[in-house]
């Protein structure tokens, strides 16, 4: 296997897109302004494969994609073989963040450490990160007893991002960690019980 770690992706190759070697890309960053100010990236047409270098000569968003036109690739049988790749970038080259922002790459892996009582705690692992759209991202945080949590990754609870140790300090209000750990499989039974009660719509099964 190709070590992938000095790699970032910031786009997959879905299909061809016009008649003259143009694709048509899903976006894998959160910067794709960045398309337009790139005139060299790497293609990984395979995991088990070594990117290689490639002249970008334009690109265009297009309805929440890209459209990327490389050097040699005039063709639609041409732009054909290129479908599945992806487009990656020196871990280096990454965008440089504000001092209160990670990559979530960065995060995966890290441990979360609750200051909140006078007895610091470890909470876990970071195994996840849910991203939402219009509220705060949760961190998905594994216990040493694979109890999972459910953490907003919101600016007022992080106190200390360490990430070149790999840990994260948190002041986490009390009773966070129970509200937010999701669901038992008995748990939501009785939750789904419950409201088909309340709203008077009988309780389901499949054959």
């Amino acid at each position: 296997m190709t070590d992938t770690s000095s790699w970032v992706s910031v786009a997959r190759v879905l299909r061809p897109q016009g008649r003259h070697g143009e694709v048509l890309a899903e976006i894998l960053t959160d910067f794709p302004e960045r398309f337009a100010i790139l005139s060299e990236v790497f293609l990984q047409r395979n995991p088990s494969s070594l990117p290689s270098p490639i002249t970008l000569e334009k690109s265009w968003l297009h309805k929440g994609r890209v459209v990327l036109k490389f050097a040699n690739v005039d063709s639609i049988s041409d732009a054909e073989s290129l479908r599945g790749a992806e487009v990656v970038l020196p871990l280096a080259a990454r965008v440089a963040l504000e001092p209160d922002a990670a990559y979530i790459g960065d995060l995966i892996g890290c441990t979360v450490v609750d200051l909140h009582s006078p007895d610091p705690a470890t909470v876990g692992t970071i195994r996840d990160v849910i991203q939402q759209a219009h509220t705060t991202d949760l961190l998905v945080v594994v216990d040493a007893k694979g109890v999972e949590q459910w953490i907003p990754f919101a600016r007022a609870y992080v106190v200390r991002m360490n990430l070149e140790n790999r840990r994260i300090e948190m002041d986490l209000p009390a009773g966070l960690l129970d509200i937010n750990a999701p669901l038992t499989e008995e748990e939501r039974k009785l939750q789904e019980d419950a409201e088909s009660r309340d709203t008077g719509i009988p309780d389901t099964h499949a054959l």
